[in-house]
This record gives structure tokens, C-alpha cells and sequence, in this order.
């Protein structure tokens, strides 16, 4: 990412040891998805920086240290197509240490804030129908995992 046709931006995500292990973890998981660029201080050291394209948006994992914490001030936002994909995603994100939250929202193992969000979410809350669309709205709020089949009920009345 470091060439003159490069993005000017990237996301830069702080780990204290983790940074190539959740770079290889994130391109596994979302299409579209690569690492770019390792580099090492010494080659038998951790990485320093991991450059990777995640979905085709360029991120940096730095190896920083414990001084600073990821929180959910700032997420990880994946459009998912259907309730597999959303699935896949979610499960593979909450497993090994990794935990869910309202409304789409989980932390991975690394912890790293993410919203699984199924494309039909936003089709809904955004809805001209604002009754069909306040449904939708609060079956989401009362929801961690977005289960689409319930979305789709609450914006139809059922």
C-alpha cells in the first residue's frame, strides 16, 4: 500500500502482539480480502506493521504494545447478503474468546468491535412504510444476532 497508486487513507487497528495472527484471521473470513505488506523490525520478531485490504478497504495492523485498548467507539461495519453469510460471520467472530452484543454489535477475540449487518436491515428501518419501518427498528433493538426471518415478520406485522 506504500506505492503512489496506493489509497491515500487506511484504517490502522492497534494490537499488543496479535497484529499478523487477526490480519490472517480478517482476510480469511470477508471476500475480496488480502494481506499485502509484512513488515519486520528483525525477521525473528513479530510483525510490526501488517498492511491488508480487508473487503478491498486498506487497514494496517500495528504491533503498538498494552498501552492502548480497541473499544466500541470505532467498529468493523460487514454488509452481509443473507442469513448464512451472517452466520458465518458472527460465529466465527464470537468464537474463541470473542463476545456478542446488541443490535449486531460483537467484540472478536482480539478485541476489536464489529457490526454484522444484513443488507435487508437498512432496506427496512429505511422503509417509506414508517409503521413497517419502526417494527423492523425495534426488533432489532431487542435483538443480538440479526436473524432476518425475525426482522422480516416484524416489518410485516406477523
Amino acid at each position: 500500500m506504500n506505492n503512489k497508486n496506493s489509497p491515500k487513507t487506511a484504517v490502522c487497528l492497534w494490537f499488543d502482539g496479535h497484529a499478523e495472527e487477526a490480519a490472517e484471521f480478517y482476510t480469511s473470513l470477508v471476500p475480496g480480502s488480502e494481506i499485502v505488506q509484512v513488515t519486520r523490525l528483525r525477521e525473528d520478531q513479530p510483525a510490526l506493521v501488517v498492511e491488508f485490504l480487508l473487503g478491498g478497504v486498506p487497514f494496517q495492523a500495528l504491533n503498538g504494545g498494552p498501552k492502548y485498548k480497541h473499544s466500541e467507539a470505532a467498529s468493523i461495519v460487514v454488509s452481509t447478503k443473507d442469513q448464512s453469510e451472517t452466520d458465518r460471520l458472527w460465529d466465527a467472530l464470537t468464537a474463541d474468546g470473542g463476545s456478542e452484543s446488541r443490535c449486531a454489535w460483537l467484540k472478536d477475540r482480539f478485541g476489536v468491535s464489529w457490526q454484522i449487518v444484513p443488507e435487508v436491515l437498512n432496506e427496512y428501518i429505511n422503509a417509506p412504510h414508517r409503521a413497517a419501518a419502526e417494527r423492523a427498528m425495534e426488533a432489532m433493538l431487542g435483538m443480538n444476532k440479526i436473524i432476518i426471518a425475525d426482522l422480516e415478520a416484524a416489518f410485516k406485522g406477523e
